[in-house]
Parts: structure tokens; C-alpha cells; sequence
């Protein structure tokens, strides 16, 4: 698979244009393509919990960030962040190679 690589100026690309270049790359409708992004979305949404991979992108995960202690900016008072559950996404190693390649 060969990508087209952006330029550092280039904006980054809305749904549509994503909608449309991957509607022209499949072959599919554009309807159908809006059908799959938006079914893939519904099951990483499901199963972030266990993890959702995306091959060759990243991983989607929940994880259990600790209380810690802060400070408030404005009035430099200690104060306590609770514990919480927070979505992370991994970059996977295929994704960093392709976009910053070692010199």
C-alpha cells in the first residue's frame, strides 16, 4: 500500500475529503463508507474497555490514572485530583516508522 504523504503546511483533512478518498481508493459508495467508519467507531467505542486495535495505526484502551496531588495556577493552593478513568491511545510502531522515519 503506497500513502500520500502531506505536507507540513497542508491542513488536515475534514470527513468528507477522508470520505472521499477512501470512497475513490475502494471503489465503495460514499454511503458505504460512512456506513464502515461510523460501525467502527460504534465498536471502539464498545470495546474500549478490553482494547480496540486499529492494525497498523494504534490501540484504543481505558486506563485507571492514580489521585494525585495539583496546585491551583490562580492562587498556588495545594490541591487534590481525584483517581479516574481516562482513554488512551497508543500509537502502534508501524504508524511512528511511516510518518518519522529514523534517519
Amino acid at each position: 500500500m503506497v500513502c500520500k504523504k502531506a505536507k507540513a503546511s497542508d491542513k488536515p483533512m475534514t470527513k468528507t475529503q477522508i470520505i472521499a478518498e477512501l470512497a475513490e481508493a475502494t471503489g465503495l459508495t460514499k454511503k458505504d463508507v460512512v456506513a464502515v467508519l461510523d460501525k467502527m467507531v460504534c465498536l471502539a467505542y464498545a470495546q474500549a474497555p478490553a482494547g480496540f486495535t486499529v492494525p497498523g495505526l494504534g490501540k484504543l484502551k481505558l486506563v485507571q490514572r492514580k489521585a494525585r496531588k495539583g496546585r491551583n495556577p490562580a492562587t498556588g493552593a495545594e490541591i487534590t485530583i481525584p483517581a479516574k478513568k481516562v482513554i488512551k491511545f497508543v500509537v502502534a510502531k508501524a504508524a511512528k516508522d511511516a510518518v518519522c522515519p529514523k534517519k
